[in-house]
């Protein structure tokens, strides 16, 4: 008789060595739960900052190549950081069923991928600007954790004798049911679970800001802006706001959670190459004469006719009054923003001191700060993107020289300067928007941030370039809408393009360029269908 298998024998031996090889993956991932649970509990004693996978993402975001963040940028616009957080747990989840199938081999060397783990994100941590050693506590004992666990439910697996099925030989030392390991894995990743949320909860509630934020009385300016015109916005449906609410204003950094600062413990140093340095505290500043500025902000990662760009009022103290207390010594050229989370920009000095209303803001729109666009502080610089200019969560000014410091987006390749380029676009109609033939609205929005915007023109189907209609003039640090009347609009396929001429009378380049180095240029155009 033959003692090949059959091949029922054969099919049911292939199941079992499956159905081993998943259990022990289930195993590495029900103790990467655990280690993840156990290092955001330790991160509600050290901050949101240092939990592991957000210390590992941080890391990850400063040593990621300029053209990979513009891709990612591009393509996720402002879901990036969800997007590489997803990643980095998916990488987690391979790891882990990685070190769960060792473990049922090689015990330690299964417990030794959660070693690695814990130490990454110890060096993570430690990589942070300002991070010290108590940062590194939540993924010493994520990885501690992990490694513990795995070793403990893999030791299970061996005894049931399901081990053996994933390569592994029973370990002789008694018979365990099934069950007591499910139940032991299951245990362990509801109390991973369990642990990741209430760490978190834990974490918000001890570090939130929300009531001291609620609690700051604004004084009024110094001198109140009047309210703006009707006249700067165009009636046509579906143009966009010519002031943008709070809620809508766009976000682009590279913080991974916010940082949430108490007011009443917040200081604003001044220093570096000045006579007299300062020390401000919230109360100092709110003490200074407030003043109001209107002002579009944009961002350099802004494509031809992206949404990276907003209009708000801003009010807070005088920028240049206060540089101006501190004593600027010769030489200096450089003024650097520091961030609470370790960003740096870095501002052309004799820019902020050349008569525009550059602010150290504490309110957008007639509210304090959004937790998310720099309460309790930010600075505001008219004439340059968000990169050279806009300092969230701002906690340190130091006047300094461009030889002597690259702030973190210069050492990144980015240009230096950071002047905002003459930018429009069409936002009525929208990309392949039916409309009926006749007469058609097209109306969209340009700036040319403190040089302001004289002139815009459209064209239809490569055809002469016709002037449009330009709403009132609010200022040169403002955005300004057009609307332009298509006549005549006959069925079928229409290219509209449009460009725009600054007060010195520069027209926007037509010749495409991506926004790095120093900001998108190009003609924005749309497709439309008209019926």
């Amino acid at each position: 008789m033959s003692n090949r298998p059959t091949p029922s024998t054969a099919r049911a031996s292939s199941l079992s060595r499956a159905a081993g090889a998943a259990g022990a993956a289930v195993v590495g991932l029900a103790a990467a739960v655990a280690a993840l649970g156990a290092g955001e509990l330790a991160a509600s004693a050290t901050g949101a900052g240092s939990a592991p996978v957000i210390a590992v993402g941080a890391a990850a975001i400063d040593l990621t190549p300029t053209p990979l963040k513009e891709y990612a940028v591009r393509t996720f616009g402002t879901h990036d950081k969800p997007v590489l957080l997803g990643g980095i747990y998916l990488t987690m989840a391979l790891f882990a069923a990685l070190a769960g199938l060792l473990a049922v081999r090689r015990p330690f060397a299964g417990a030794a991928v959660f070693g690695v783990f814990g130490g990454l994100g110890a060096w993570a941590a430690l990589s942070r600007p300002g991070g010290s050693a108590a940062d590194c506590v939540p993924s010493l004992v994520a990885g501690l954790v992990g490694a513990v666990a795995v070793l403990v439910l893999a030791r299970l697996w061996r005894r049931t004798g399901a081990g053996a099925t994933a390569g592994a030989e029973p370990d002789g030392s008694g018979a365990a049911s099934r069950r007591t390991v499910l139940a032991a894995t299951a245990g362990t990743l509801a109390a991973g679970a369990l642990a990741g949320v209430g760490g978190r909860v834990l974490t918000d509630r001890r570090y939130d800001v929300t009531a001291a934020r609620d609690a700051v009385r604004l004084p009024a300016p110094a001198v109140p802006l009047p309210p703006l015109p009707a006249a700067v916005h165009p009636n046509v449906p579906g143009l966009s706001p010519f002031g943008t609410p709070n809620a809508d204003f766009y976000r682009v950094d590279t913080a991974l959670t916010i940082p949430r600062i108490d007011p009443r413990d917040w200081t604003l140093r001044i220093h570096g190459l000045v006579d007299r340095p300062q020390l401000l505290s919230f109360d100092d500043l709110l003490r200074e004469p407030l003043e109001e500025l209107d002002h579009t902000l944009s961002c350099v990662s802004n494509e031809v006719g992206g949404p990276y760009v907003g209009t708000t009022r801003w009010l807070g103290a005088a920028l240049p009054a206060l540089l101006r207390r501190a004593g600027v010594r010769a030489g200096a050229d450089q003024l650097v923003g520091r961030s609470e989370d370790g960003m740096t920009i870095g501002t052309p000095l004799e820019s902020v001191l050349d008569g525009r209303r550059a602010l150290l803001a504490v309110a957008m729109n007639g509210e304090a700060l959004p937790l998310a666009h720099g309460f309790p502080c930010r600075s505001v610089v008219p004439g340059f993107y968000g990169y050279t200019s806009a300092t969230k969560w701002l906690v340190d000014l130091e006047v300094t020289t461009f030889a002597a410091f690259d702030p973190y987006w210069v050492r990144r390749g980015w240009d230096r300067t950071g002047a905002v380029r003459t930018a429009s676009r069409i936002e009525v109609p929208a990309p392949f928007a039916k409309v009926p033939a006749g007469d058609v609205d097209v109306a969209g929005t340009a700036w040319a941030t403190h040089r302001g915007v004289a002139a815009v023109e459209v064209r239809i189907d490569g055809g002469a370039w016709q002037p449009a209609g330009l709403a009132a003039d609010a200022g040169p640090d403002l955005w300004r809408q057009w609307s332009y009347h298509w006549r005549g609009a006959a069925p079928g396929t229409h290219r509209i393009e449009v460009r725009a001429t600054d007060a010195t009378g520069a027209v926007q380049p037509e010749s495409r360029a991506a926004p790095f180095p120093a900001g998108a240029t190009g003609w924005h155009s749309t497709v439309v269908i008209v019926t």
